[in-house]
C-alpha cells in the first residue's frame, strides 16, 4: 500500500497535487474528508476543473451535482445535473463505472489518464483524479473530481487507469540520504 506521499508523487499535474494536498489536509486523521469540510474558495484556481459526483443513491445512480466550466469543454456538454450514465456512455461507460465503483468501494483516491473520456470525445486526452468524500466517515457518498485535458498528440495512448491505495500514516521527518552513481 502506497503512502500519501508516494501517491502524490505519481500525480501528473500541479492542480492534481494541490487538490490532493487540500483533500488530505481537510481529512485530518480521518480516512477522507466530508463534503462539508471542503471550502471551494480555498482552491479557486482549480474550480473550473472540479466536479462533484453525488453517490448517495449508489454508483449506478451517481449524479454530477457540480461541474466546473472546463468540464463542458472536456465532455462536450454541460454535465451539471446529469447522471454519470448520461455523461459516460458507449465504450467508455465500463471504464468509468469501474473507476467510480472502486473509489467508492475501497474508499481510496485514484488517478489516471485516458483518451476519449466520453463518447465522441476521442480527441481529448484526460488527466483525471478522483477523491472520495464521506459525511459519516465510512461510506463514500460523494467523489470529488479533477479533470484536465492534455495535449492530444499521443496517438498510442489507450484507456488505462491506476488505482493506488495509500496508507494514512505520515512518513517520518527523518529521511535517509541515498547515493546514486551513474555510469
Amino acid at each position: 500500500m502506497l503512502s500519501g506521499r508516494a501517491f502524490r508523487a505519481q500525480l501528473v499535474t500541479q492542480g492534481q497535487r494541490e487538490l490532493f494536498d487540500y483533500w488530505l489536509q481537510s481529512a485530518g486523521h480521518r480516512p477522507m474528508p466530508a463534503r462539508s469540510d471542503l471550502d471551494p474558495l480555498k482552491v479557486p484556481r482549480l474550480l473550473p476543473h472540479l466536479g462533484l459526483i453525488d453517490l448517495r443513491d449508489g454508483v449506478d445512480q451517481g449524479l454530477f451535482r457540480l461541474a466546473g466550466t472546463r468540464l463542458r469543454d472536456i465532455y462536450g456538454q454541460e454535465i451539471t445535473g446529469k447522471r454519470i450514465g448520461e455523461v459516460f456512455s458507449g465504450d467508455c461507460a465500463a471504464y468509468w463505472r469501474r473507476i467510480h465503483g472502486r473509489v467508492a468501494r475501497e474508499r481510496v483516491p485514484a488517478h489516471g489518464v485516458v483518451r476519449g473520456p466520453a463518447e465522441g470525445r476521442d480527441h481529448v486526452v484526460l488527466f483525471w483524479l478522483r477523491l472520495p468524500l464521506s459525511e459519516d466517515g465510512g461510506q463514500v457518498d460523494r467523489i470529488l473530481c479533477h479533470d484536465v485535458a492534455g495535449p492530444s498528440g499521443t496517438d498510442h495512448l489507450s484507456a488505462e487507469f491506476t488505482l493506488y491505495p495509500y496508507s494514512r500514516s505520515r512518513p517520518s521527518a527523518r529521511t535517509q540520504s541515498r547515493r546514486v552513481q551513474f555510469g
